[in-house]
């Protein structure tokens, strides 16, 4: 069969999955040639991770960072992520049906890893769950290996609290007010506003409860409590601030909110990891990237568009693969201390928030109109990455030959 996309309400709801292979493959092409000119592919340093476990490893940074670790340092990662596989339809199934992005992005890493002689093992399933973390704790004493690394770039909707099963679901909403902003279809290429109702109480608690740190901080204390968490051990999770203009609907926001839960546990874990084992956590505030999230979030499509015109034009220009390789070259793995501001934070958000860069892109957000998007923004690059995070236009693929399997690769 032949695979288009398919867009609604500016998600893309299927997935190609030649294009999802071929997607990790320049990936993994890049991390290597970076790591050469670094002169470390084949000299890896003495404090380069060994064994990482990497907690929504499918897309996006998670599956960047173990991309990063596994094709950089050589090391052995393990995996975790809950997809949707894919359907050939017949013997009970009732329909073709294509799987997650992130089902082929895992089955493409573990064969690309094998190919390099990588150890990787991916488990589907749920992250959040006792049951998930007795699994990778059996694993990695089978393995007789221990985590000196582990990433945390869960993102979900959805957790059930694995003690009492009560089911928490997130929302992306301002707190306080109403919220519009512009946004851009991706199937038209129009400017429209859309608007977001402020959140309840319960709303904020629960975005908390899925988004924020209490899961995280379970998978730390229940890895140490067994044992399996080495000397030295280093933890980071993910956060974002981004520009002023979009702090209303993200950084105050619900999502906000559980953001900052996330980075006040990791000042919690880090005391605790120095005390018990020389340990580090932190958070790494990242880089404003097209997500699967992001095209449906008020004022952000039309942001990233004109943040991402000005800083290919500055030559500052980064995505996923870029930031992670950075993150762990230039502040996680250095032979020193990790840099950090004074909230504890890693700011490898840098480029996007240095001054010259949002006073241009204030300064053209003020002036755009349907007339010049094309001009005073980058909707083609939005587009691309739009459609790259579902392994659609992927240079190198072909989109017109038929796809015989929609189960593998």
């Amino acid at each position: 069969m032949i695979i288009e996309p398919m867009i609604r309400s500016n998600m893309c709801i299927n997935a190609h999955p030649k294009g999802c292979a071929a997607d990790v493959k320049h990936q993994i092409e890049y991390v290597e040639k970076k790591f050469a000119e670094r002169g470390i592919l084949n000299n890896v340093p003495k404090d380069a991770p060994k064994t990482v476990l990497v907690l929504g490893c499918s897309t996006g940074y998670g599956l960047a960072s173990r991309i990063a670790v596994a094709f950089g340092y050589k090391a052995t990662t393990i995996g975790i992520s809950f997809e949707k596989e894919g359907s050939n339809g017949g013997a009970g199934k009732s329909r073709k049906k294509t799987g997650t992005p992130g089902w082929y992005n895992n089955m493409a890493f573990d064969k690309f890893a094998k190919e390099r002689g990588l150890e990787s093992v991916t488990f589907n399933g749920d992250a959040f769950s006792h049951e998930m973390r007795l699994n990778v704790i059996d694993t990695l004493k089978k393995m007789g290996k221990k985590i000196d690394l582990l990433v945390y770039s869960v993102a979900s909707s959805v957790r059930i609290d694995p003690d009492n099963g009560t089911i928490y679901r997130s929302v992306l909403k301002p707190v306080g007010n109403i919220f519009s902003g512009a946004t851009i279809d991706f199937k038209t290429g129009r400017i429209s506003t859309i608007s977001a109702q402020p959140a309840t109480d319960e709303e904020v608690t629960n975005t908390v409860k899925v988004m924020g740190g209490e899961d995280w901080a379970l998978w730390v204390r229940q890895l140490q409590k067994a044992g399996v968490l080495a000397e030295g051990v280093k933890t980071v999770a993910y956060s974002y601030i981004g520009p002023k203009l979009s702090h209303a609907i993200y950084r105050e926001g619900t999502i906000g909110s559980a953001k900052k839960h996330l980075e006040a546990t990791a000042r919690e874990l880090h005391k605790e990891l120095q005390k018990d084992l020389h340990g580090e956590a932190y958070v790494s505030v990242n880089k404003g990237l097209v997500t699967r999230s992001s095209a449906v979030i008020p004022i952000i499509p039309m942001y990233i568009s004109v943040l991402f015109k000005v800083m290919k034009e500055m030559g500052n220009h980064e995505g996923c693969i870029e930031q992670m390789e950075r993150l762990m070259t230039e502040r996680l793995y250095t032979g020193s201390s990790v840099p950090t501001d004074e909230n504890h934070l890693i700011r490898i958000d840098d480029y996007e928030l240095d001054p010259k860069v949002q006073e241009e892109v204030d300064k053209r957000m003020a002036t755009v109109t349907q007339e010049n998007l094309a001009e005073i923004g980058d909707f083609e690059g939005y587009r691309h990455d739009f459609l790259a995070t579902n392994g659609f236009d992927i240079k190198g693929v072909d989109y017109k030959a038929n796809v015989a399997s929609l189960t593998s690769i």
